[in-house]
């Protein structure tokens, strides 16, 4: 017998048995219950509501042929094939069990960790919609036991498998559960010190969940709560610093952090310009690396340049104004990384008369010209000429 795909929807249970609907019927209160079940109930002497325990002034029964219709609708989809729907029931009654196995305090370390192995493979063979990891909310229980085991060096095995699994459920959960973050301080200090003491995969999981938060509305007070953390700033910094795993992944978590700009001040004033920069001038030298990290270390360090001392860390930076030369016409290099470049440059030539005379001994006049015969974008080819005038304005002799 071939399985089938998806367990009961909530919808669809009787909130007395727990099963499957077979002839639901809603009550005076508004409540639906399968019929056999809600007729046991009064037989017994309720004069109530089970669900709100409201008193019943009127004991009729009304059929709820929309909700028997929905049911026999997902029925013919999930059941075609001739399934047992004794199954069903069965597949969700293991979630709770695998639920409870993560929750118990009597499981032991191993026993968690293998139960975390069971919820990556069912969360690869299950679809999402209506899954009972989605229903059962596995992704702010596993999430939350990861922060609560960040204090043991122990834990940290159990912690990467769970946060590899949060990963996992990330995309068909509520990102709004992240913010147990910012209402909780003693969650907010254990991912810093997952930060500070964490595997380089905890690390790098971390910075997914920090892209997550920057693309949802609801967390908006999180984000600037993150980027207002010095320690953590330090610790991506020092990701990107060392070449290490992860050096990507930190990218975009400062990337996104510095999507808001009340958080530029504190990741500058932490050398991440410096940090970025280096980055792009070994990036080549770095197989393993995909083409995206440095064009995103770019576009981050265009955005920084909102801070006064994220200018000077250009200016001052050996290979700062020749490598966003460099970026602006490049074989392999796409629209946006040149687009960057040329914001970049034209923000510090306004301000630096010396990164105006660099940038023209670095060959920025041609790399221009070349750049506006491109098929780059028209907005692109825009600042290129922006920038020709500004260097033209001091070639004239007109010097800031």
């Amino acid at each position: 017998m071939k399985e089938p795909d998806m367990g009961i929807p909530p919808l669809f249970r009787c909130p007395i048995s727990l099963d499957l609907f077979k002839d639901p019927v809603t009550l005076c209160t508004g409540q639906t219950y399968d019929r056999s079940s809600i007729e046991r109930w009064l037989s017994c002497g309720n004069s109530t509501c089970p669900v709100t325990m409201q008193k019943l002034h009127d004991s009729s029964m009304v059929p709820n042929t929309t909700l028997r219709h929905l049911i026999d609708r997902w029925l013919q989809i999930n059941c075609s094939h001739g399934y047992d729907l004794d199954y069903f029931q069965t597949v969700d009654d293991s979630f709770v069990v695998l639920k409870h196995k993560l929750q118990s305090k009597e499981s032991t370390l191993e026993t968690k960790v293998e139960a975390l192995e069971q919820v990556l493979v069912l969360s690869e063979d299950l679809p999402f919609q209506n899954c009972p990891l989605i229903q059962l909310d596995f992704f702010q229980m596993i999430l939350e036991l990861a922060l609560e085991n960040a204090v043991e060096s122990s834990n940290l095995m159990f912690v990467e498998k769970a946060l590899v699994c949060g990963l996992k459920l990330l995309p068909f959960s509520d990102l709004g559960t992240l913010n147990m973050l910012k209402e909780d301080e003693s969650k907010f200090t254990n991912l810093l010190i997952l930060f500070r003491e964490g595997t380089f995969i905890i690390k790098k999981s971390l910075c997914h969940f920090i892209v997550a938060i920057s693309s949802s509305l609801q967390s908006k007070e999180l984000l600037a709560m993150l980027g207002k953390s010095k320690i953590l700033i330090q610790e991506l910094v020092h990701l990107i610093e060392n070449k290490q795993d992860g050096s990507e992944e930190s990218i975009r978590a400062l990337s996104a952090l510095s999507s808001l700009e009340q958080n530029c001040q504190v990741i500058a004033k932490e050398n991440a310009v410096k940090a970025l920069i280096t980055y792009i001038v070994n990036a080549p030298e770095c197989q393993y690396r995909s083409l995206l990290a440095p064009v995103m270390a770019m576009r981050t360090i265009e955005t920084l340049l909102v801070v006064e001392s994220a200018k000077e860390d250009v200016l001052n930076h050996p290979n700062g104004v020749s490598e966003i030369v460099k970026m602006v016409f490049r074989v392999s290099s796409d629209n946006e990384a040149s687009e960057s470049a040329v914001s970049c440059l034209i923000i510090v030539c306004q301000d630096f008369m010396d990164a105006r005379e660099e940038a023209i001994c670095c060959g920025i006049l041609t790399k221009l010209l070349l750049l506006l015969q491109s098929q780059c974008s028209e907005r692109t080819k825009n600042k290129a000429r922006m920038l020709l005038k500004l260097l033209r304005s001091m070639c004239n002799g007109d010097q800031k």
